[in-house]
């Protein structure tokens, strides 16, 4: 394939990608499979690296994310972001309606339902997506467009040839519920607390310096506003519709997520709906927004010095419930994280029966000045987790008690310990106290971890009573005799499978032992990285601080939680048990096709084509005789490994940060 030949399969590639990712992200109606999907994905990405000079910074390729981004400059917005009046009262929308109507006659009214997310605004370029910028203060924001460009329901490109030269279209960044729940499920599995709600998660992950990481997190998009100077339509409603063509992720009437109505019982009629099953939908939302439909109406309304004069946000109340507090109970966890829990007397709070309730942490508790017998105030964090969140002290029953944060271990009686600069409290005790060593047990064999077949939570449960799994290593001496010996349920189908399931989980690849081994704060994708870096779980042990936060994503607490886990005599002690049990504590040398280690130590980035290797070839080399490979140059990087077609880019980093640029030539030497 020459040149020519290569720009037009770009260009096709290309077009195809962002026709299916459309389908997939804004309409939901997918045309081909996933495989397929990234058939077309890795083309592109194979001619991008062969042909740099076809890369494109809208390609789909950058999806995925780009470069470390240190800084988020700040950006003058070309039209104010200014926020909307906000009311809880629906007298206010009435008097709103009556404000307008007054002043201007008989107007059309947009409803649209108002995102709990991050404001963002999106300026395209004859049809090209050119930069997203924070709302900030409304008259500039934080330009964060490498995270943004992640974002699959924004479009790079669009679609049609009928939209402004230069457009800005207004939108919310968001996690919809199912994302944001599969995100936390993740953090509590790797030992972390998890996030408090979708909206403070977006607005975080928005400011990571990672794109790579925020792709991971698959944010979603809705647009509710578009802007120009060179616009022909002259209806909110038909541009949200434009927009829409145009390959936006906008909100659907046939969902009734956007209404039209021309008096205020078409907006209460609106209200009333979504109040009733705003619960139902994917998103999080917290109120409705009501506008203008005509612009040349807004234009003459025109703004305050805050807002516009032509909008209103009606917000719902958050749902809340009042219940008594029964008692709290303090759970520890696999990391022995101290949390507290109300226990209440049932009641319904937003379609479900909550039962019990999160106190977070000690401080919570001196906050709410909580007593046993209270009558609490319970709501749903972002509609999802269940927490108190008041007192109503009048009601508080005569010498009830205050609930203190114990001095110790609800379990072992072990003194508690508070890390400086966290919130939550610990048990130290972590080989002796049984709802950690058995919740590191059901970690340790989950389907992500060791993935042990026939066992489960309430067999673990089981097991621990019958006083025959007090460690993770136990799990290698159960003997088919011990199981049949427990009794009813315990058969010789059961037994067998428990067995051949321990069994087969020796061939587990190292990286997830490592990830099953529950160290604080290695997930299962850090686990992947340290694993694929280090090699061996020995060479892991006696690794210093310096050289595990060299490791792509090891940050100083990731090596700190390391560095800890393996000092404690008791984790060395069960690791040496799983070692003789025939565990895989190594990369499997066969699938790695280890070759030698002159280049341990050293980091490598990949740029242009060669002679002797694809890419993926010499990736393989580095990695195969020591090396690692990173995607992007910095300070760490060892040497810049260049073929031809390097971008330029690359070589002016390079030359700035002092890293040496070598040829395939060089490469060869050093690998002898």
């Amino acid at each position: 394939m020459d040149h020519r030949q290569a720009a037009a399969r770009v260009r096709e590639l290309t077009t195809q990608l962002e026709h299916h990712n459309y389908l997939y992200y804004v309409l939901a109606r997918p045309e081909i499979s996933d495989l397929h999907f990234d058939q077309l994905m890795k083309e592109l990405e194979d001619l991008e690296n062969r042909y740099p000079d076809l890369a494109d910074p809208n390609s789909p390729t950058q999806r995925v994310g780009g470069d470390i981004t240190k800084e988020f400059p700040e950006v003058r917005h070309r039209f104010p972001m200014l926020s909307l009046s906000n009311s809880y009262s629906r007298e206010d929308v009435v008097e709103f309606v009556e404000r307008i109507e007054k002043a201007i006659g008989q107007v059309t009214f947009v409803m649209e339902l108002k995102y709990d997310g991050v404001a963002i605004s999106l300026s395209y370029r004859d049809g090209r997506f050119e930069r997203a910028v924070t709302r900030g203060d409304g008259e500039k924001g934080e330009e964060i467009t490498a995270n943004v460009r992640t974002v699959r329901a924004i479009p790079l490109h669009l679609h049609g040839n009928d939209h402004p030269a230069e457009l800005e279209v207004r939108g919310e960044i968001i996690y919809t519920r199912a994302q944001f729940e599969r995100l936390n499920a993740a953090r509590v599995e790797a030992g972390e607390e998890p996030y408090a709600n979708p909206r403070n998660t977006a607005a975080g992950t928005l400011k990571l310096q990672d794109p790579k990481e925020v792709a991971r997190r698959k944010l979603d998009n809705f647009i509710y506003g578009v802007q120009s100077d060179e616009l022909d339509i002259r209806s909110h409603f038909e541009l949200i519709h434009k927009a829409h063509i145009w390959g936006f992720h906008t909100p659907e009437p046939s969902r009734r997520f956007i209404e039209r109505t021309d008096n205020v019982d078409g907006i209460m009629a609106f209200i009333d709906h979504w109040d009733k099953h705003r619960h139902s939908l994917e998103m999080d939302i917290d109120g409705i927004v009501i506008k203008v439909d005509d612009l040349d109406i807004q234009d003459e309304l025109g703004m305050t010095a805050k807002s516009p004069r032509w909008a209103i946000a009606y917000k719902f109340q958050a749902e809340q419930a009042l219940t008594r507090l029964e008692r709290v109970t303090f759970q520890v966890g696999r990391t022995g994280a101290i949390t507290p829990v109300a226990e209440l007397d049932p009641v319904q709070l937003s379609g479900t029966t909550v039962k019990r309730a999160s106190l977070f942490n000690a401080d919570q508790l001196v906050r709410l000045d909580l007593h046993v017998g209270d009558l609490v105030r319970v709501e749903k964090a972002g509609e999802i987790i269940p927490q108190v969140v008041g007192v109503e002290k009048d009601e508080r029953p005569r010498g009830a008690q205050r609930v203190h944060f114990p001095e110790t271990c609800p379990e072992c009686d072990t003194p508690l310990v508070r890390i400086e600069g966290e919130a939550q409290h610990y048990c130290p005790n972590e080989h002796g106290c049984p709802p950690q060593i058995t919740r590191r047990i059901e970690h340790f064999i989950s389907r992500r971890a060791m993935d042990i077949e026939g066992l489960g939570g309430e067999t673990v449960g089981v097991l621990w009573e019958a006083g025959l799994l007090r460690n993770v290593a136990d799990l290698y001496d159960l003997r088919k005799e011990q199981l049949l010996a427990l009794g009813k349920g315990w058969g010789e189908k059961k037994s067998q499978a428990i067995i051949d399931g321990l069994e087969k989980s020796k061939a587990i690849p190292f990286e997830q032992v490592l990830f099953a081994l529950g160290i604080r704060h290695v997930g299962e994708t850090v686990a992947k990285k340290i694993a694929r870096a280090v090699g061996s779980l020995d060479h892991l042990m006696h690794m210093t601080k310096e050289e595990l936060t060299a490791v792509d994503e090891v940050g100083e607490v990731i090596a700190e939680s390391i560095i800890d886990f393996f000092a404690a005599e008791g984790n060395r002690a069960t690791i040496g048990r799983l070692r003789d049990a025939g565990l895989r504590f190594e990369v499997d040398r066969t699938e790695q096709q280890v070759q030698g280690d002159q280049l341990k130590g050293l980091t490598f980035v990949v740029s242009g084509v060669f002679e002797n290797f694809s890419r993926d070839g010499i990736k393989q080399t580095i990695e195969a005789h020591g090396g690692k490979v990173s995607g992007s140059i910095s300070s760490r990087t060892n040497y810049v490994l260049a073929g031809t077609d390097m971008g330029p880019a690359k070589r002016a980093k390079a030359e700035q940060l002092g890293v040496p640029v070598i040829d395939e030539k060089e490469f060869m030497r050093m690998i002898g």
